[in-house]
C-alpha cells in the first residue's frame, strides 16, 4: 500500500519524523498487520449541530503529558461489521478538516502500542465518510517521548467485534 512506503519514508528522513538520528540510520520499515478489507467501512455521517457555545460542542482529550487537548465533536459514523450495527462518535481538529478517532483494543500492550493506535479520515462530498482500520497508526509518543499525544478518556465505548484477523482480534474502544 502506497500510504506505508510513504509513512516508513518520513519516518526515516523527514525532519519531524519522531525516531532519532541514529534510529533513523538503522530504520528498516515499520510492521503492520496484512490489509484485510473486512475492516474499511464507507457510509453517510451524522453531523453534530451544536453551539460553540454548548459544552458538548468540544471534545477535551487528557495528553500523556498532562494537558488538554480540544477538539470539536463532529459526527456520528453508522457502520456494520459482522451483521452488527455499530456507531461511532468522531471529532475533527479545530484548525483543519481533518477527523480524528482514537481507539484502543486488546492487543494493546502486548501485539501493539499500550495507549492506542488513531486513524485520520477526510469528510468527502455529501457528507461521506471511509472508516479504514487498516489505516490505524501510533501516535508519535509511542516512538519519542518527547512528543505530545491524546490519551484515552475515560468514557470509552466497546463497538467492534471480530474473528481472529489478527491486527482486530477483539473489541475496540474508541475514546
Amino acid at each position: 500500500m502506497e500510504w506505508r512506503k510513504e509513512r516508513d519514508e518520513f519516518f526515516k528522513n523527514h525532519q519531524r519524523s519522531p525516531l532519532t538520528p541514529s534510529e533513523k540510520r538503522n530504520f528498516k520499515g515499520l510492521k503492520y498487520y496484512p490489509f484485510d478489507p473486512r475492516y474499511k467501512f464507507c457510509g453517510s455521517i451524522e453531523r453534530f449541530i451544536l453551539h460553540i457555545n454548548n459544552p458538548k460542542y468540544y471534545a477535551t482529550f487528557l495528553t500523556n503529558k498532562g494537558i488538554n487537548k480540544r477538539y470539536i465533536r463532529y459526527e456520528k459514523f453508522h457502520f456494520n461489521l459482522d451483521g452488527q450495527e455499530h456507531t461511532l462518535e468522531v471529532c475533527k481538529s479545530i484548525l483543519s478538516d481533518t477527523l480524528f478517532i482514537p481507539f484502543k483494543d486488546k492487543t494493546n500492550g502486548k501485539d501493539t502500542y499500550d495507549g492506542g493506535r488513531y486513524i485520520d479520515a477526510e469528510i468527502l462530498s455529501g457528507y461521506q465518510m471511509v472508516l479504514d482500520f487498516n489505516m490505524a497508526y501510533y501516535p508519535s509518543c509511542a516512538y519519542n517521548e518527547k512528543f505530545i499525544c491524546v490519551l484515552r478518556r475515560k468514557k470509552i465505548c466497546r463497538i467492534l467485534r471480530s474473528e481472529p484477523a489478527k491486527k482486530f482480534s477483539s473489541n475496540f474502544s474508541f475514546f
